[in-house]
């Protein structure tokens, strides 16, 4: 989580918010790119059938992404019904050990750019050496 803090942080005008009982949500323009949700019936352990409370939700490009990530062999990334049809993808905390920094660089990176201002990011992109696609 220390990375993720970091990472998040060091995309331009992102923010970060804590709710009353110490989950963050990070933003930009006061959109959402990644959160802790809350436990939700949608999320459960396999083994106890307990909510899960330690659920990360990453904003991703598009479905095409969606689907790309949760083809990963590893298991890392997972969705539920509630974000059937929505361009996010759940990882649970203690998953970010198997997600090497560049990874998560990457995707803090790619979820940045779904809610920035098309300049901010457009500006951060070419300070990056990155071609727009």
């Amino acid at each position: 989580m220390k990375d993720l803090d970091e990472l998040a942080l060091a995309m331009p005008q992102a923010t970060k918010g804590v709710s009353d009982d110490g989950r963050p949500t990070y933003s930009v323009h006061e959109k959402f790119f990644c959160f802790h949700r809350s436990r939700r019936p949608d999320a459960v352990d396999p083994e106890t059938g307990e909510r899960l409370a330690d659920v990360l939700v990453f904003r991703v490009a598009d479905l095409g992404e969606k689907e790309a990530m949760l083809a990963d062999d590893r298991g890392i990334f997972f969705t539920t019904p509630h974000w059937n049809g929505y361009s996010a993808v759940l990882v649970r905390i203690p998953d970010l050990a198997r997600i090497d920094r560049d990874e998560l660089r990457d995707i803090v990176a790619e979820a940045w750019l779904t809610r920035a201002q098309k300049r901010v990011a457009k500006a951060w992109l070419a300070e990056q050496g990155i071609a727009e696609e």
